[in-house]
């Protein structure tokens, strides 16, 4: 019993559910932030109508999106390469080391790339960019809100470089005091999520018909099929 009449796992869970209401709030922040940059934003706005652009050319030509990220980045990009692939949007997770071993064969002449880095400075992907097909359309969903700043583009066509920005509020060190990628990696999540469901609108005249028929397993496939069935 502590002293101000509290047993010590009562204290921690106050703790913990602190901490974790912390959390949440931060993240639910950063996408408030995130969502009126996009409101207002005009290099956000012509980033996100011309990757929807690109993205659907690609598409409707027979290529698809090779998408790569490095880390929990990496994680970020192999979700949006299923979420894509379930709109029938065909896409492809290229790690950049292992593209540079062989997988660089991936990359069609129809392709579009989509990459994923916070910092905009990630070594293995500066290591990736001079192996990439010139012409290649390349997409950056990176913290930097101006093309200036980001040198992803620095050796690429300005008329194949594409910025969706994606920056926070706040640092993850100032926030929780550690640098693990959280807040970062929810704003990616969400810009890639409406990503993708932009594209999907712009391919399809119903999507969650697409949606469905790439999707007949698991609670969503057998909810689907259930509403298939007439009514006696």
């Amino acid at each position: 019993m502590s002293d101000a009449g509290t047993t010590l796992e009562e204290s921690t869970s106050k703790s913990a559910l602190s901490t974790a209401l912390h959390v949440i709030r931060t993240e639910r922040d950063a996408l408030t932030a995130l969502e009126d940059l996009y409101e207002t934003d005009s290099v956000a706005q012509d980033g996100l109508n011309n990757a929807v652009s690109v993205v659907s050319k690609s598409v409707s030509c027979g290529g698809k999106v090779v998408v790569s990220g490095v880390g929990k980045s990496g994680k970020i990009g192999m979700k949006i390469v299923a979420t894509m692939n379930s709109f029938g949007i065909k896409s492809a997770f290229l790690h950049p080391t292992e593209a540079l071993h062989g997988d660089l064969g991936v990359i069609g002449d129809n392709d579009t790339m989509l990459i994923i880095t916070f910092s905009g400075r990630t070594a293995e992907i500066f290591a990736l960019l001079p192996y990439l097909p010139p012409k290649l359309p390349l997409i950056a969903v990176t913290s930097h809100t101006s093309l200036s700043t980001c040198t992803l583009f620095d050796s690429r066509p300005s008329s194949h470089s594409i910025l969706l920005p994606a920056p926070i509020p706040i640092s993850e060190v100032q926030s929780f005091g550690v640098a693990a990628p959280t807040t970062s990696t929810t704003v990616a999540l969400a810009l890639t999520d409406a990503l993708a469901i932009a594209v999907a609108r712009r391919l399809h005249l119903d999507p969650s018909i697409v949606f469905q028929g790439y999707h007949p397993g698991g609670a969503i496939g057998g909810s689907s099929v259930l509403q298939s069935i007439p009514s006696e």
